[in-house]
């Protein structure tokens, strides 16, 4: 199978091209920055999500990742119209640039998917999350929508994680005290590791998640449905 990943230098978005790679797909890569995509023999070409250029790609796909993102908190006071519009770029509009670009190479394959992340804070309302959740809000609206428009060939679903430690979760998860603090709101009493994300991804492009579309799947170490009290 031949997939695209969009950004996957990094976190969630690496571990995933590590593990496609190990089961032998072929994989390319649009991101900001490549090095680490780059040295496991993956082609990279340039991708701004906020100034997105046209991409090169093959004439079949099977599958499109998007994985770019990112963590802006503050409380709502303090976010500007400019804060708010760069989480939408990033999250949501990045996403339908690649997608109306990659969509006729998804529909030469026999069947395709397309998956996308959201947030734990779109369903858990969380205080300081106003503009993620907002512009992730709109990535789940875009699933479903596309889910139905693209359906029967093509399948969108969404992956909407709890804190995961990744980099772009550094400034949440920096030492081991925070670690700790965060595991401890989890049921599970973990936060997310990047692979178990990255074997869900993979699951959801695969033709073992043939029966599924237009879901939103929370791996969040049951944060927002189960209650250990």
């Amino acid at each position: 199978m031949t997939y695209l990943l969009i950004g996957g230098n990094s976190g969630i978005g690496l571990a995933t091209a590590e593990f496609l790679q190990s089961q032998g797909h072929q994989i390319i890569a649009a991101s900001r920055s490549g090095d680490r995509l780059t040295a496991l023999g993956i082609p990279v070409q340039p991708f701004d999500a906020k100034a997105p250029q046209p991409l090169v790609l093959p004439e079949t796909l099977d599958g499109l990742i998007y994985f770019p993102g990112t963590i802006t908190l503050k409380p709502f006071h303090r976010l500007t119209a400019e804060d708010f519009l760069s989480d939408f770029q990033v999250n949501f509009l990045g996403a339908v640039h690649a997608i109306q670009q990659a969509l006729p190479a998804l529909k030469n394959a026999p069947a395709a998917s397309i998956v996308l992340f959201s947030t734990i804070a779109v369903a858990q309302g969380m205080a300081f999350h106003a503009s993620i959740a907002a512009a992730k809000a709109a990535v789940e609206g875009l699933t479903k929508s596309l889910a139905a428009e693209l359906a029967p060939k093509i399948r969108v679903n969404a992956i909407a994680p709890s804190l995961t430690d990744t980099p772009l979760a550094s400034m949440l998860l920096g030492n081991d005290a925070k670690k700790e603090a965060a595991a401890k709101r989890h049921p599970l009493q973990t936060v997310g590791d990047p692979a178990h994300v990255a074997r869900l991804a993979a699951f959801l492009l695969s033709a073992e998640s043939a029966f599924i579309t237009g879901q939103i799947l929370r791996p969040d170490g049951g944060l927002s449905s189960v209650r250990t009290f």
